[in-house]
């Protein structure tokens, strides 16, 4: 996992070595299993439900899904990929154990965290990792407290919080799978302060902790969730000690892509959003810590529908109520983040 850095790093860094981890999300769009959860409304996802959702179909999507986790960052990474994968739209343990069971993360031995959450439809976040990079020290769901009266008795997924060792150095990764866009922005908005609220606390109890917040925020990187109540900055040098950094801003705003479309534009609503530990500063290549190197939206073109009214699209799994035996309405996002090599 040793990369050589080529180009002007190389002069600056005077040619040391440097290992390199890939850390990324995707939203899994409903990896529902063909049984029904008591008390959740998966009905939908059954044999006999409006998908028609057989086990055959259960398990193209396994196979699917697995295809593409096992490919994310392996274009710097050849044979590695990520040591980390963030995930939502997952039902239960049952799927996430059959996901990794499939042959492509079998053969890197991923396992996986996850807490079964309140969502009426039974979808919740969860952690895939390699132990080989990543080892587990805690975990827990923050819930998601609704501030109005007239929701108090709505649930929604929580903040899976997820604390271990990645290169030697304490790193904790919320993942995360905001309310949807049929919310106003003021539910998302709350979501933005309540994990910025997790995340002081993990830094205040721990200064040295580098976070990472990730997942489906249902906001672009523009939004006020984003910006204002997460606090994040899309340049890392106006990223103050109480910020986050998010380089998907840039990516949305001035190269024009994200990770989902709607009516023929894109939106970025998956992201990865780092403290600013993780940051090398202007002009000063040093890696002797974990930071931070480059982002990505990952694209291979299976992802993409080919042909009519969509191209261009996503493939997703079902459209228009027919099994297109596609992936998922979202693109995955990865950062790759670099530490000198001992």
């Amino acid at each position: 996992m040793t990369l050589f850095l080529v180009g002007t790093i190389v002069a600056q860094a005077q040619e040391k070595r440097y290992n390199v981890y890939a850390v990324g999300f995707y939203n899994l769009e409903n990896l529902f299993d063909t049984q029904h959860d008591e008390g959740k409304n998966d009905y939908e996802y059954l044999p006999d439900g409006h998908n028609r959702w057989t086990e055959m179909k259960y398990q193209h999507k396994l196979k699917n899904m697995s295809r593409v986790l096992s490919e994310m960052g392996t274009d710097l990474l050849p044979n590695i990929g990520c040591s980390v994968i963030g995930v939502s739209e997952v039902e239960n343990a049952n799927c996430l154990r059959d996901l990794c069971d499939q042959e492509p993360l079998k053969k890197r031995n991923f396992q996986f965290v996850h807490i079964e959450g309140p969502d009426k439809r039974g979808v919740d976040c969860a952690l895939l990792y390699n132990p080989k990079f990543f080892k587990v020290r805690d975990v827990k769901l923050v819930p998601y407290v609704y501030d109005l009266e007239k929701d108090k008795d709505r649930a929604t997924r929580g903040f899976l919080t997820v604390s271990g060792t990645l290169a030697d150095e304490h790193v904790t990764i919320i993942v995360c799978h905001w309310p949807s866009r049929g919310a106003s922005s003021h539910y998302r908005e709350l979501a933005g302060r309540q994990v910025r609220v997790v995340k002081d606390s993990l830094v205040n109890d721990d200064p040295d902790v580098k976070v990472f917040v990730m997942g489906d925020m249902n906001d672009d990187p523009t939004d006020k969730s984003m910006t204002v109540e997460l606090g994040c900055k899309a340049e890392i040098n106006e990223v103050g000690p109480d910020n986050m950094y998010n380089p998907w801003y840039n990516t949305l705003v001035k190269k024009g892509t994200g990770t989902l479309m709607f009516q023929g534009s894109w939106n970025l609503f998956d992201q990865i959003v780092m403290t600013p530990n993780l940051l090398a500063q202007k002009g000063k290549a040093d890696y002797s810590t974990l930071k931070f190197r480059k982002n990505e939206i990952f694209r291979r073109d299976y992802l993409f529908q080919k042909e009519g009214r969509y191209k261009g699209n996503t493939l997703r799994t079902h459209a228009g109520g027919v099994w297109l035996d596609g992936y998922s309405d979202h693109l995955p996002t990865l950062v790759y983040l670099m530490k000198e090599a001992k």
